[in-house]
């Protein structure tokens, strides 16, 4: 059954607003996605009124799912202060022990400094790792999913969220056409892929569709994305981050339980540059920085065996130094890894046994035992 915009609207105006009027004619409802079933809005209201406004969003999430034909419907609230509106007290937060985990990776909560108030955590959720880049362009996404495969090949229950929201890749990258379904409790079920749970905004929307939204709208996204979800009993959820150090990727830092950060970077200056932003990002919000890896590190011939440094080499190892953070490993430029990618399956798992596979496999380690060292010493 085909649903239509308007159907849609119909039974939001069922909704009543806070301001006693129904929901289609509060001023805040904005433009309806329908695709394959697949129903997206948002809310956006002052960020003094977001507290009123929360029972109005679970009652439209849960008007639209009541129409015949609908598979899924994701209502995202907004909140914005206006300019020269004081910003309001922040309510304390209570950190519950999810108590998920693997024997040998007991990660402690992460302490917080100024700037990064405790988030709940995910139930489920042994540990939220973060995976970004200060730029695009690195081939921060495809570390991630390879990152993630090595994290389950050591034997770890693995969850991966794409919250790259504004260039969605996972879709692609792991081969992935069908959406995701509720379950009884209405949370997205994630979809599982070699042996992992796989979330992204791009189920949610056409890959040819151009997402024009503001902070606010985004960071919303993402953290229904992380708590609206039925996870299960995950040891790591690794989170790709959007690029960049703006206030998107200050906001998701500081929503999301994350017990690390990753940055990946390119061995130029000017992608090291960036790397560096991205590590002061996650000191500014007191998420521990679990190492730096160095992508297109270098080129090897296929053919000949020979050697290029094509982005110069060991920039992201000497930074890594500077900055006192571990370095975890370099990655070299291949086609095959690329190729594999495009296809839709990372070489993590087309090349178990190939040289590339071991390299994120030892990333992975790395990663792993980060996490422990940090635990221990907590």
């Amino acid at each position: 059954m085909s649903i239509t915009e308007q159907a849609v609207l119909d039974q939001l105006a069922r909704v009543v607003s806070p301001k006693g009027v129904p929901l289609t004619e509060s001023g805040a409802l904005s433009r309806i996605s329908v695709t394959d079933g697949k129903v997206f809005f948002s809310i956006s209201v002052d960020a003094a009124e977001a507290p009123a406004w929360e029972g109005v969003r679970t009652a439209a999430e849960k008007a639209v799912r009541a129409i015949p034909g609908v598979v899924s419907a994701l209502a995202v609230l907004t909140a914005e202060r206006r300019p020269g509106a004081s910003a309001a007290p922040a309510r304390p937060t209570v950190v519950a022990q999810s108590g998920a985990g693997t024997p040998g990776l007991s990660v402690a909560p992460p302490r917080h400094g100024i700037g990064r108030t405790a988030p709940r955590s995910i139930p489920g959720i042994g540990a939220a790792i973060a995976v970004a880049s200060g730029k695009g362009g690195v081939g921060k996404s495809t570390t991630t999913i390879n990152l993630a495969l090595g994290l389950r090949d050591l034997g770890l229950r693995v969850g991966v969220l794409d919250a790259d929201i504004y260039g969605p890749s996972l879709p692609r990258l792991c081969g992935i056409s069908e959406k995701p379904q509720l379950n009884s409790a209405k949370k997205l079920i994630p979809i599982w892929r070699f042996g992992i749970a796989v979330m992204s905004i791009g189920f949610m929307v056409e890959d040819r569709t151009a997402l024009i939204w503001r902070g606010p709208m985004i960071s919303s996204a993402v953290t229904q994305m992380l708590r609206d979800v039925e996870w299960g009993r995950i040891d790591v959820l690794v989170i790709d981050m959007p690029p960049g150090t703006g206030d998107v990727q200050l906001t998701l830092s500081q929503q999301a339980p994350l017990r690390g950060g990753v940055i990946v970077s390119t061995p130029q200056d000017l992608a090291l540059i960036d790397a560096r932003r991205g590590v002061a990002m996650f000191r500014k919000v007191d998420v521990p920085v679990l190492g730096v890896v160095e992508n297109m590190s270098y080129f090897r011939c296929p053919n000949c065996g020979t050697r290029a440094d094509i982005f110069g080499h060991g920039g992201a190892r000497q930074e890594a130094e500077r900055l006192g953070v571990s370095f975890l490993g370099e990655v070299p430029l291949h086609a095959d890894i690329r190729a594999l990618s495009d296809a839709g399956t990372p070489v993590v798992e087309a090349e178990p046994e190939g040289e590339h596979a071991r390299i994120y496999r030892a990333i992975a380690t790395a990663v792993r035992d980060e996490l422990r060292a940090r635990a221990a010493v907590a």
